[in-house]
């Protein structure tokens, strides 16, 4: 089998590590491995499957030789090592918002359009963990019957916010047991034992730029071209995994046993669905793993060609880091 030269941008934070340790976990054909981060974290050494790696800093000779860049660096880095990874003649595969809604370059969950790949031109966007999520959950759905409106509301972990969510969720919950003051620094409010309702900035419209992914890149991922899509995101005191309540209304009327039978039988879907012994999905049981939970699946009680379900994801994982491991694996396939 033929092996590739593979970077991780970003590779220090949440979402690079959790790309390592997929890598070796899928056993990913690498034959050089390069650690990429800002000048505060290069000379680090991090333990993977592949040996030890030394982080080096990023810069614009870092990509020489390089196959396939994975990207989990903010906005601003993706954008001004985008062109130099392309023209090195790598594939970018970039977990920011930089590019998502960019014309050129695929927006791609692997069992849902895995076909897009192929119109790269050296860039392909990763989507939104909530998106990801949402759309593993209401694929089958939409396969049965096109969607054509969806109401959402998103209950995001708070390693969503990076690997300094959690900790501040820890610091405040402990210090609200032992009656000691707070001060937010990651969240803009006291995250524990607190929802916040606002993930992202406020637009025009009254939404939060986080609501309007879900649209905006489900109508790409699924060519749905006028996907509506109602969504309120809220922050939760959960560690890890977001969950997400989710209406789905269809062309066509659904019953409830096709729904789950296709729900069943989709790839990267768990139906767990049992109201009668109390099983539903929940952040817990979805951590540290790559399947989508699904279920509280019934019938709309407004619309008749609404379906209600929940669904529960690790962020880290299928929402982010797996996604773009799954799409290099998609890229090797179609090189070979």
């Amino acid at each position: 089998m033929k092996k590739y030269n593979v970077a991780i941008l970003g590779a220090t934070g949440a979402v690079g590590r959790e790309m390592l340790k997929i890598l070796g976990e899928r056993k990913f054909p690498i034959n050089q491995l390069k650690l990429l981060a800002s000048s505060k974290s290069a000379g680090q050494v991090i333990s993977s499957d592949f040996g030890d790696v030394i982080v080096q800093q990023a810069t614009t000779e870092s990509f020489a030789g390089i196959d396939i860049v994975l990207g989990a660096a903010q906005n601003s880095v993706a954008k001004a090592f985008a062109k130099t990874i392309v023209e090195a003649g790598a594939i970018f595969i970039d977990n920011s918002s930089a590019f998502r809604l960019d014309q050129d370059v695929p927006l791609v969950i692997p069992e849902i359009n895995p076909e897009d790949v192929s119109l790269n031109n050296g860039i392909i966007a990763n989507p939104n963990c909530s998106t990801i999520i949402t759309l593993m959950a209401i694929n089958p759905i939409n396969r049965l019957s096109k969607i054509r409106a969806l109401y959402v509301s998103t209950y995001q972990a708070t390693s969503g916010a990076g690997e300094n969510g959690p900790k501040e969720l820890i610091a405040q919950t402990k210090a609200v047991l032992n009656k000691k003051p707070i001060e937010p620094k990651v969240f803009p409010y006291q995250i524990a034992f607190n929802l916040i309702p606002q993930i992202g900035d406020f637009i025009e419209i009254g939404y939060t730029s986080e609501e309007m992914k879900l649209q905006n890149e489900g109508r790409k991922i699924l060519h749905l071209s006028n996907l509506k899509v109602a969504c309120t995101c809220v922050r939760v005191p959960v560690i890890r995994s977001h969950s997400i309540s989710v209406v789905a209304i269809t062309e066509e009327r659904l019953t409830i046993e096709e729904t789950k039978k296709a729900i069943q039988n989709a790839d990267g879907c768990q139906l767990v669905d049992d109201p009668s012994m109390m099983l539903y999905p929940m952040p817990l049981t979805t951590s540290d793993q790559d399947l989508v939970y699904v279920g509280r699946i019934r019938k709309d009680l407004i619309n008749a060609n609404g379906i209600n379900l929940w669904c529960c994801g690790d962020q880290l994982r299928k929402g982010a880091a797996t996604n773009a491991v799954q799409i290099a694996e998609l890229c090797i396939v179609e090189h070979n």
